[in-house]
C-alpha cells in the first residue's frame, strides 16, 4: 500500500491504534448512526477537510465518519502533548488519512505540522483552540477564499474567534460547536471533570480524600472538576472573578475566596479559566511545601511557569509528567504535564461516550456548511438548533431512554397568550 504524506512517530504502532479506535467506537453510537447515513448519501464528496484536534481515538472516529461521507481528511495536533501515537499510525496505515502529529513534539514542529496540513487546501475545517484558523488568516491567507466554513471545538478557541470577528479579520463563517448544549453541558462538565481528575491521579497516585483542592475558574469545566473532586472526598475551594459564578459556587457548597488566600492552604491547584498567568509569582511564594499544580485549560499559559522557574534553585523530573521545582527557600512545588492539558497529557482525555455528542455536532455541522455554501454570514455562528436537538434525540435513543412529547393542545397553549388565570 502507498501511504499518504504524513509525519507520525511510528507506523508499526497501527495495530494497537486500530484496537483502541474500535473500542472507542463502541461508546460512540450517535456518531456511528451519522456515519452510516453519510456513507450512503456522500454529502461531503470531494471536500477537503483539515482538522486541528487532539489526536485521540474519538477524533479518529470523527475523521473516519467524515471520510465515509466522502471527504478527504487531514489531521494535525492541537496540542504538542495530546497525540496518541498509535491512533495516528492507524489512521495513516488503515484509513489513508494524512496525520501530522507526534506526542511530545516541539512547538516549532507543532506549528510546522499545521502549515503542512494546510497544503491539503481545506474547504472545511475543524479547530480546537483557534490555532488552525489563525494560521490560515495570518500565514496562508490565500487559502481563505476556498474555505466554506470552520467549526470550533473549545471555549478558548471560541473566545479567540469572537475577538477575530470583532476586529473584522474573519474571512469565512465559523460555527461555535463548543457552545452547543449537547457539547458544553456534557463534554466540558462531565468529560473534562472526570478526565482531569483521572490525569492528575495517573501522574501522581495521590489520595483525593481530605485534600484541599483549589479550582481556578467556575465555568462548565470548573463545575465538572469541582464536582468530581468533591465526590472523591476533597475539600474544594473555588476561585472566580465573575460574581454570578462565584455565587453559584457558594450555593453549591464550595468555599470561595481570592487566590492569594487559597494559595496559602491549597494542596492541589487546577486551572480551567482560559486566561493567562492565573497562578503567578505571588501565589508560588506563599504556597506550602508539596503543593501540586495542574492545568486543564487549553493553552499552557494559565500557570506562569517562567515565574516559577525564576523562583527556583533546582528543577527536575521526579515522575513521568511530574516536575519538582525546589524554591530558593527550600519548599518544593510540583508541576504536572508541563502545564499543558493534564487530562490529555497524563490520561486519555474525555471518555468516548461524551465525545460522541461533541463530534456528532462536528460531523453534522460539516454537512450543514456544504448544504448552505455561500449562504452563511461571515461571523461566529451558533450550532443550528435542529442539529443540537437531533444529537440529543439520537443520544437518548442510543441509551434506551424514551421521553414524552407535547400534545396538540399543549403545543397550542405554549404558543398562545389568551389563556391565563
Amino acid at each position: 500500500m502507498t501511504y499518504l504524506k504524513y509525519d507520525i512517530k511510528d507506523i508499526a504502532l497501527a495495530g494497537a491504534g486500530k484496537q483502541r479506535i474500535e473500542w472507542a467506537a463502541r461508546e460512540m453510537p450517535v456518531l456511528s448512526l451519522i456515519r452510516q447515513r453519510l456513507a450512503r448519501e456522500k454529502p461531503l464528496k470531494g471536500m477537503s477537510f483539515v482538522g486541528c484536534a487532539h489526536i485521540t481515538t474519538e477524533t479518529a472516529n470523527l475523521a473516519i465518519t467524515l471520510q465515509a461521507g466522502g471527504a478527504n481528511a487531514t489531521l494535525t495536533a492541537s496540542n504538542p502533548l495530546s497525540t496518541d501515537d498509535s491512533v495516528a499510525a492507524c489512521l495513516v496505515k488503515d484509513y489513508g488519512i494524512s496525520v501530522f502529529a507526534v506526542k511530545g513534539e516541539s512547538v516549532e514542529t507543532y506549528n510546522k505540522s499545521m502549515l503542512t496540513a494546510l497544503e491539503a487546501k481545506p474547504q472545511l475545517m475543524m479547530d480546537d483552540g483557534g490555532d488552525l484558523i489563525n494560521a490560515v488568516l495570518t500565514k496562508r491567507p490565500a487559502l481563505a477564499k476556498d474555505v466554506i466554513g470552520a467549526a470550533e471545538e473549545t471555549t478558548t478557541g471560541v473566545m479567540r474567534l469572537q475577538n477575530m470577528e470583532k476586529d473584522g479579520v474573519l474571512k469565512f463563517p465559523i460555527i461555535a460547536v463548543n457552545n452547543a448544549d449537547t457539547k458544553h453541558l456534557f463534554d466540558n462538565r462531565y468529560g473534562t471533570g472526570q478526565s482531569t481528575i483521572d490525569g492528575i491521579t495517573r501522574a501522581t497516585n495521590i489520595l483525593w480524600a481530605g485534600k484541599k483542592v483549589v479550582v481556578c475558574g467556575y465555568g462548565w469545566t470548573g463545575r465538572g472538576v469541582a464536582m468530581r473532586a468533591k465526590g472523591l472526598g476533597a475539600h474544594v475551594i473555588v476561585i472566580e472573578v465573575e460574581p454570578v459564578r462565584a455565587l453559584e459556587a457558594v450555593m453549591e457548597g464550595y468555599e470561595v475566596m481570592p487566590l492569594i488566600e487559597a494559595a496559602k492552604i491549597g494542596d492541589i491547584f487546577i486551572t480551567v479559566t482560559g486566561d493567562k498567568n492565573v497562578i503567578d509569582k505571588q501565589h508560588f511564594q506563599v504556597m506550602k511545601d508539596g503543593a501540586i499544580l495542574a492545568n486543564s485549560g487549553h493553552f499552557d499559559v494559565e500557570i506562569n511557569i517562567p515565574a516559577l522557574a525564576g523562583l527556583s534553585k533546582t528543577r527536575r523530573t521526579i515522575r513521568t509528567y511530574v516536575e519538582e521545582f525546589t524554591l530558593k527557600n527550600g519548599r518544593c512545588l510540583y508541576l504536572l504535564g508541563e502545564g499543558r492539558l493534564i487530562n490529555l497529557t497524563a490520561a486519555e482525555g474525555h471518555p468516548a461516550s461524551v465525545m460522541d455528542m461533541s463530534f456528532a455536532n462536528q460531523a453534522l455541522c460539516m454537512e450543514y456548511f456544504v448544504k448552505n455554501k455561500g449562504k452563511l454570514d461571515v461571523k461566529v455562528l451558533p450550532v443550528p438548533e435542529e442539529i443540537d436537538k437531533e444529537v440529543a434525540r439520537l443520544k437518548l435513543k442510543a441509551m434506551g431512554v424514551a421521553i414524552d412529547t407535547l400534545t396538540k393542545e399543549q403545543r397550542k397553549y405554549l404558543s398562545s397568550w389568551e389563556e391565563g388565570t
